[in-house]
């Protein structure tokens, strides 16, 4: 008897991947007009968006799944777009202090 334990393989991970999503949201769960959309994945995981929910799909090299649902928050969307906007004044602030120093 061994004690290691056997990795499932990319296939059979794909295969209990496909069956996690086609039991939590229906064969149809892919609709074009009414359906999830798959942001990304690979073999051992999988992201599906609709609306502001998404849910994340995972399989360990034992062959459980495992889901985790969150929903986009609309501060948090303002907020990254906030520091991106203020990372930028601040790049050109910098070149112009740059620009500044050079000149004189």
């Amino acid at each position: 008897m061994s004690d290691e334990l056997e990795p499932i393989s990319a296939e059979q991970a794909r295969a209990i991947l496909e069956a996690a999503i086609r039991q939590r949201l229906g064969d149809q769960w892919d609709d074009e007009e009414e359906g999830w959309t798959l942001v990304t994945g690979h073999d051992y995981m999988a992201r599906l968006v609709r609306g502001s929910v998404t849910l994340d799909f995972y399989v360990d090299l034992l062959g459980q799944v495992r889901v985790e649902t969150s929903t986009r928050n609309i501060n948090r969307e303002n907020g990254t777009l906030l520091l991106v906007i203020l990372m930028g004044l601040s790049i050109v602030i910098a070149l112009l202090i740059v620009r500044i120093v050079s000149i004189g």
